[in-house]
């Protein structure tokens, strides 16, 4: 994996993650040589139509819309 210094990430940012997304090939950033992130490509999943994907798997119970609690329990309402 290439290992760059966080100031050259830090000039270079835009392009280096062009490079990601060109080669997918990650990158690893580093502090005074010590690793403190790594810039991955995407994967394939992310790139798929996420809506509406958990249709037929979750059910919604109750009012999504109003408050948990009722107006009267809200301290910030008060005075």
């Amino acid at each position: 994996m290439k290992e760059i210094a966080i100031s050259e990430f830090k000039a270079k940012c835009l392009s280096l993650l062009d490079q990601v997304q060109k080669t997918k090939k990650p990158i690893r950033i580093t502090r005074f040589g010590k690793p403190v992130a790594e810039v991955v490509p995407t994967s394939p999943a992310s790139k798929s139509n996420w809506m509406g994907s958990m249709k037929d798997r979750i059910e919604i119970l109750g009012d999504l819309v109003s408050p948990g609690n009722e107006e009267s329990d809200w301290e910030a309402l008060r005075n």
